[in-house]
């Protein structure tokens, strides 16, 4: 059980397939992993299992174990059968710092990974190799995607659109949207900070880090100039994304979410991009419903776990 070398073992490491193995190594490049945070375990030539974490670029520690596989043809005997378990505690032991709250698991798995049995296999013997070392499930959250072509509504005029005017006011906009807020990491971080403080970190660590322009984002307002919600078109590095959606607890119900998530999409289709991605979590139906009407479909979900 050990780190890769570098680069020149990337075919080792992606033996095992996932929807991953081709960013790897532009990761890599780009300083979005490291060697050090790859961990397999082979026995001669053969991949037995792997771990990787994933940072931003150049960061100094990682933020997400995002890969975690067991080969399907382990043999069962005793100094093997637990391999994947053996190898995370390894990995996290030489990777992340004495004392620190491991970052969350994240894992991509099929849209219909319930009804297949060996899907549902392999996702729930990761998470039981995961939950071993300590980690709960936290979500499961619908991945979403827009594609060229779809249809975009036209504006219905109940709503005026305009550029967020500078980050305070992002922020107190996702301060407001809190309030009754479906989303599970919004509410895991809002039993640890009130809502102010959970809007700054979320602004801080992930949207105002986002590289595209911020001209693209958009206040949602009634025609007097009230805000009633906010949407974050944004591309991630990877993806033209919806990175935030929102409307304001007065407004909710008006089914003003459709034409404000209509604005976020027609911005980025604009940019002639190959596809649009978002994601909410699976038991935020309001949120999910208004992707399922502006075209969106369910091409995969997401599972995290978490050790807090």
């Amino acid at each position: 059980m050990r780190p890769i070398t570098g680069r020149e073992e990337l075919d080792l490491f992606c033996q095992l397939p996932y929807a991953l193995n081709g960013e790897l190594a532009d990761d890599l490049a780009a300083g979005r992993r490291r060697p050090e945070w790859m961990w397999v375990a082979v026995r001669g030539d053969r991949l037995l299992a792997r771990v990787a974490w994933w940072s931003r670029p150049g960061g100094d520690a990682p933020l997400i174990l995002d890969v975690l596989d067991i080969s399907e043809g382990v043999p069962e005997t005793p100094d093997t059968r637990d391999v994947g378990v053996r190898l995370l505690r390894a990995a996290m032991a030489a990777v992340l710092p004495a004392g620190a709250q491991p970052p969350e698991y994240s894992r991509f798995v099929p849209a219909d990974w319930r009804e297949s049995p060996a899907s549902r296999r392999a996702v729930e013997d990761r998470m039981a190799a995961v939950e071993r070392t300590g980690a709960r499930p936290l979500v499961e959250r619908l991945r979403l995607e827009w594609r060229p072509g779809t249809a975009v509504p036209e504006r219905d005029g109940r709503l005026a659109f305009r550029p967020v005017r500078d980050g305070e006011e992002l922020v107190g906009l996702m301060s407001s949207a809190l309030d009754g807020t479906l989303d599970a990491h919004s509410r895991a971080d809002l039993t640890r900070m009130p809502p102010h403080e959970t809007a700054l970190r979320h602004y801080e660590d992930e949207l105002a880090r986002y590289t595209s322009s911020r001209d693209w984002w958009r206040v949602a307002t009634l025609p007097d100039g009230e805000p009633v919600g906010f949407v974050i078109p944004a591309h991630n590095g990877y993806n033209p994304i919806i990175a935030y959606l929102a409307v304001l607890p007065p407004f909710r119900g008006n089914g003003y979410i459709d034409e404000i998530l209509a604005e976020g999409t027609r911005i980025l289709a604009g940019q002639d991009v190959p596809r649009i991605r978002a994601s909410t979590d699976l038991g935020n139906v309001p949120m999910a419903n208004a992707f399922r009407r502006a075209g969106y479909v369910n091409f995969e979900r997401e599972i995290t776990m978490t050790w807090s």
